[in-house]
């Protein structure tokens, strides 16, 4: 019972991760209908901003975060401006390999300016709790609960502001959001800015758990669609949702069968789901 208790809560903290990984990745599908398949390279971005600036510049974890973030928000507004905003008319498969080519650009970018080598942060928080036969430090603790601080302001973000209130317009119906004034072209840029943000986040929380590397994103990038399909298309809470379902199956999977079978099972369990319900948990027959 102790081991699957442990493993609940190892899958919750890593679905935590998922969720906002997959948050950005929906939102920005859900507005420029273009799969960012470099989502992944840009979360490695954040885990290597976040982890130079603790460690050469001696930066406060939580400002480095929050440096991180603001940075690739920079970064995605100028990679919609160069990269995908000149392909909004152009056939989708055009946009596809272009969001493929980033994965290339950004990943080799890294690795010619850090090297191949893995990164470590030195010890921020690893005070240990023990309850209920369960083991789990303080960084763990903090990663779940900065998810979930990060999914609420990003709803009240959307609800509240007057660019996020266009971004959900957009989301609705691009056509009669255009007619009613909203430059979409702008929602387009910020959404794409806010996505890459919650990336940045998520690699930025992660970063002190695992190692850092330049292909850290790949298996991120693959999660994250298994995801968002899981949830359904464009679905926020489809998206939350799903990377807690696949976080916590990846655990209680892997403790009770290997490690070995992380990729067997997301895409075991998305099939599945597809099977019963094609249009994922959330998504709608259009």
């Amino acid at each position: 019972m102790d081991l699957f208790l442990q493993q609940v809560i190892n899958g919750i903290m890593v679905g935590s991760v998922y969720s906002l990984v997959a948050l950005g990745l929906t939102i920005i599908y859900g507005i420029l209908g273009v799969p960012n398949f470099a989502h992944g390279s840009l979360y490695m971005l954040g885990a290597y901003f976040s982890f130079l600036l603790v460690t050469a510049g001696g930066v406060n974890y939580w400002l480095a975060i929050l440096i991180s973030m603001a940075a690739l928000t920079v970064i995605g507004m100028v990679i919609e401006r160069i990269v995908f905003r000149p392909l909004v008319n152009a056939p989708h498969l055009n946009s596809f390999i272009a969001a493929i080519g980033l994965i290339y650009v950004i990943d080799n970018v890294a690795l010619i300016v850090w090297g191949p080598d893995f990164k470590r942060f030195p010890p921020l928080y690893d005070q240990l709790y023990h309850f209920l036969g369960v083991t789990i430090t303080l960084h763990r603790i903090i990663i779940v609960v900065t998810a979930v601080v990060l999914i609420v302001l990003l709803e009240l973000f959307i609800k509240k502001t007057t660019i996020g209130s266009a971004i959900e317009a957009t989301a609705q119906d691009r056509v009669g959001a255009r007619l009613s004034g909203i430059n979409v072209t702008r929602v387009d840029m910020w959404t794409l800015g806010l996505g890459t943000s919650l990336a940045a986040a998520a690699g930025a929380l992660i970063g002190p758990i695992l190692l850092v590397y330049p292909a850290m994103g790949g298996a991120v990038t693959l999660k994250a669609f298994v995801i968002i399909i899981l949830g359904g298309m464009g679905s926020i809470p489809g998206a939350i949702l799903g990377g807690f379902i696949l976080g916590l199956i990846e655990s209680i999977g892997g403790a009770y069968l290997t490690t070995n079978y992380h990729e067997v099972l997301a895409f075991g369990l998305l099939v599945t789901v597809l099977a019963i319900k094609p249009t994922g948990l959330f998504g709608k027959a259009h």
